[in-house]
């Protein structure tokens, strides 16, 4: 990718001499370009421009980094594979008409594909607009312009799309690190641009215009790593897809795409705005470090009606207006002449001057109860705007707190938007504009907050019993079934821990009495046996019982008394449920298959009343308890949970606890396609699953990889492993997971400076949240860090951290090992620094490397023990290496 986006030398196959013709547009764009060998391909032609023309690009004489397509459809094939014999890099293939086009086309797409496989060049396109990279002086498209340099990169599907938005942006001096014109994306996508972007100094923020993800999975997994540090935003068409007729559950006919993108976006920390307007808007502000800690705005306006449209916008979309302290109140008191409101917005009259302004802004910046501050401009008095946007740009740059301006009129506030926008002020030409961005900003803030909060342990049993479950699905389809019964549906419940329950007493009483009478103790059960396995009700006798530890001990005993009574086939198939008089609350929770984001969760408001409603919000698997938190959080009915009209309050940590487990369910069964519990009620605070169904996918095949139908990777339980250092002490070696920062931070806290110094090469000062969450949460795909734990008593702590970071592109990986210096000389290091290479090994990596301080003796012959090469470097640091193929 670096090779195709910083060309060294560029082929263009079609170029030509021919007045407005793409093939010239593009020859000449490159033209342009300082540095690099361009070269002209064509067999019609001896020279074009200048240039001696080559007839096939096999024939020119040097190594080509990037060739730039553009001749008919059935030609590029061979034109394509051309270049993959002759080593070049990469293709931006201009040429329309493939699969898009329809008709007999599409055979010429998959031979491209499969090219790209059979080579490994990279191919962008087709039926695209090309690359542009201003930074870095490169045109190789066919746009007849020259984006100004900066740092807000626009990545785009839609090639009319692509080009309105760049007339747009050079009319606004919006500045670009990158514009790509994906096209079809039948190779090069959303996911390996950010990737790429990830390490571009130059850019600040990604502008993406998206009309389908393509590779969801590689697509998370890079967005994920970008927004950590920088912003992305989206644009997303076709908010209103058809809803699916042809679901089995309740799930598959609720859930349609566009919602699946809005959790995906959020899961990642995307912002998605509505319209292309906000692109920039958004992209402008999101970088800046003064994002606001809420949705408090406080908006100071010399026009009564600008400051009350702003107000309006504001509340529109559920957020608030600041309340302003006593203190505030009687400075504003002393500041504002008689007239002027007291109340937010404030009205500071038509003949505000800037020193009006000015201590207005100062008093509302002071007040604790303000997020952010919106400054609206008319030209109604005296005041000069250009005058008024220097003083406000003067507080602006010293505050922590965002302020953004909407200075209203047209030549006459021109001089002003543009002082602001050279110092980086957001400025608008609407109040909406403005308060609608602010939200972009909050909502940005917030998202990432929630992202990366640290879950709780939830006391969970993380090793379910599933093989009876896998030949119960193997069974069930080999009869051509593939919608499981309410029974073995529960039964999936039951094995991982939740709750399930019936509110009758089911038919075949007198079966019932029998065994009741048998067994001599009150239960609350339901007996299933073959003969009657498959019918809708099944026997059953409901007396009172109620804890689960009389559930349990009745169990036990049950199992002891009908043993000789009843057959053991119907002894292995009894399962205890409880029954419930009085429903409180009905939710429901479920799950899909899509077929670009693989299994989705469900949660909302349930019972027969759930699509009319629709009160739902969705995440992606897997989900531990803060994910599980946000999907409640996301809905009405978990406002309602909290206690309604004299009911009791649902217990919302049991509930965290049942969603993290049907969470861990989906996430080992890719045969779900659908799955339902619905309603799971409410009964004195506590959560039952009432009813349960599941469907089977009919086109589901065991494949290689582990979790097909995820496109986040789940925490990777296979390389949890016991293991005893030579002087026996016993530890556990398991891969982080975020709800590790306590123990991390204790970690780190305890080690010595020199230790410190070793593994970071500076003794770091503070050992914050936002430094945790890299350690911690971390993607399992790139990344991979193995922790030693052990146990002293009861409690848990880490004596040593292990990490491989794998470079995306690239078949290799950097680690680093870090062992307390209680566990010094103790052979934790060499267990680590072991484990982390079978794991290389395992994801095909050709070889892992690692930097050491050439003075730190004691990581250095671990490293010579496990078989790596040293080369000592002219800084004091010795680069590691272990080919690994």
């Amino acid at each position: 990718m670096r090779n195709i986006l910083n060309p060294k030398a560029v082929a263009v196959v079609g170029a030509t001499e021919k007045a407005d013709s793409v093939g010239r547009t593009i020859l000449e764009n490159l033209l342009m370009s300082e540095d690099r060998k361009i070269f002209a391909v064509n067999p019609n032609r001896k020279e074009v421009l200048g240039l001696p023309c080559y007839a096939t690009i096999s024939d020119i004489p040097e190594r080509v980094n990037l060739a730039v397509v553009v001749t008919p459809a059935p030609t590029v094939p061979d034109i394509v594979e051309s270049c993959a014999q002759k080593g070049v890099d990469g293709a931006i293939i201009i040429s329309e008409g493939f699969k898009e086009a329809g008709g007999e086309n599409g055979p010429l797409e998959e031979r491209l594909i499969d090219i790209r496989k059979k080579y490994g060049m990279r191919i962008i396109g087709p039926n695209c607009l090309g690359i542009i990279m201003p930074n870095m002086g490169l045109n190789a498209s066919f746009l007849k312009t020259n984006l100004p340099k900066g740092n807000i990169a626009f990545i785009s599907q839609s090639v009319s799309l692509a080009s309105a938005q760049l007339e747009w942006a050079m009319n606004t001096q919006t500045g670009f690190s990158m514009f790509a014109s994906l096209g079809s994306t039948i190779d090069v996508d959303f996911g390996d641009l950010i990737d790429y972007l990830k390490d571009d100094d130059d850019t600040k923020s990604i502008m993406l215009y998206m009309k389908d993800i393509g590779n969801a999975r590689k697509f998370m997994s890079a967005a994920r790593g970008y927004v950590r540090s920088k912003p992305i935003i989206v644009v997303k068409p076709n908010r209103f897809p058809k809803t699916r007729r042809d679901a089995l559950s309740r799930t598959g006919e609720m859930v349609n795409i566009d919602e699946i993108y809005e959790a995906a976006f959020k899961r990642a920390g995307v912002v998605r705005v509505r319209e292309i307007v906000d692109l920039i808007n958004a992209a402008e502000v999101l970088d800046s470090r003064r994002l606001p800690r809420g949705t408090r705005l406080a908006i100071v306006s010399n026009a009564e009606g600008l400051g009350a449209m702003g107000a309006d916008a504001l509340l529109e979309q559920g957020a608030e207006l600041a309340p302003f302290s006593e203190e505030t109140l009687k400075k504003l008191d002393s500041l504002l002449p008689p007239g002027c409101s007291r109340v937010n917005p404030l009205n500071i009259l038509g003949d505000a001057d800037v020193e009006r302004y000015m201590n207005v802004l100062n008093v509302c910046l002071n007040d604790r109860e303000v997020d952010g501050i919106l400054v609206i401009y008319a030209p109604v008095g005296s005041t000069g705007p250009a005058e008024l946007a220097t003083a406000v740009i003067t507080i602006a740059k010293r505050s922590k707190k965002p302020i953004l301006t909407a200075f209203v009129g047209t030549k006459v506030v021109e001089e002003a938007r543009l002082i602001f926008f050279h110092n980086s002020i957001p400025t608008y030409r609407t109040p909406e504009e403005a308060v609608k961005t602010y939200l972009y900003m909050y909502r940005y803030k917030k998202n990432l907050d929630l992202l990366y909060e640290t879950p709780a342990e939830l006391p969970l049993d993380q090793t379910p019993t599933r093989h009876n479950l896998k030949a119960l699905i193997r069974r069930v389809i080999r009869s051509g079934r593939f919608l499981l019964n309410e029974e073995e549906s529960k039964n999936f419940l039951i094995n991982y821990g939740i709750p399930v329950t019936t509110p009758y007493i089911s038919c075949d009483v007198e079966a019932a009495k029998k065994v009741a009478h048998k067994i001599g103790y009150p239960v609350v059960m339901k007996i299933v046996s073959p003969d009657i396995s498959h019918k809708s009700d099944v026997g059953g006798v409901a007396v009172g019982i109620d804890s689960d530890e009389a559930l349990t001990k009745t169990y036990s005993h049950l199992m002891e008394r009908v043993k000789g009574s009843v057959p053991e086939a119907s002894i292995q198939g009894i399962t205890i449920q409880r029954m419930i008089e009085k429903i409180d609350y009905e939710t429901i929770l479920g799950a899909k298959k899509d077929k670009d984001f693989g299994s989705v969760i469900l949660f909302g408001k349930g019972g027969v009343g759930a699509q009319i409603y629709r009160d739902f919000s969705i995440g992606l698997p897997p989900l531990n308890q803060t994910l599980a938190r946000r999907l409640m959080e996301e809905t009405q009915i978990y406002k309602v949970l909290q206690g309604y009209r004299h009911k009791m309050p649902a217990d919302l940590a049991h509930l965290e606890q049942i969603i993290v487990s049907f969470s861990n369910l989906i996430v080992d069964f890719p045969e779900i396609a659908e799955m339902d519990i619905n309603p799971l009620v409410v009964s004195e605070g506590r959560f039952y699953a009432l009813n349960a169904r599941i469907v089977l996918d009919g086109e589901y095949t065991e494949q290689t990889p582990r979790y097909p139908h995820l496109i986040i990777t789940p925490y990777p339980t296979r390389y949890i492993l016991p293991r005893r250092l030579p002087d026996g002490t016993e530890i556990l070696l398991r891969p982080i997971k975020p709800e590790d920062e306590p123990l991390e931070h204790e970690f780190l806290a305890t080690l010595s400076k020199d230790t410190l110094r070793r593994r970071f090469f500076s003794v770091p000062k503070n050992i914050t949240h936002d430094m945790l969450i890299t350690f911690c949460n971390i993607d399992y795909d790139r990344e991979m860090a193995i922790v030693a734990e052990m146990k002293e008593g009861e409690r848990k702590k880490l004596v040593g951290i292990g990490r491989l970071v794998i470079e995306p592109g690239f078949r290799a990986g950097e680690f680093a090992v870090l062992v307390h210096d209680s566990f010094h000389g103790r052979g934790l290091g060499y267990k680590l620094a072991d484990e982390l290479i079978g794991i290389g090994e395992e994801r095909g990596l050709q070889e892992i490397y690692g930097t050491v301080q050439s003075d730190n003796e004691r990581m250095l012959r671990v490293c010579r023990r496990l078989g790596f090469t040293t080369r000592a470097l002219p800084d004091g640091t010795t680069r590691v290496t272990l080919h690994l193929r």
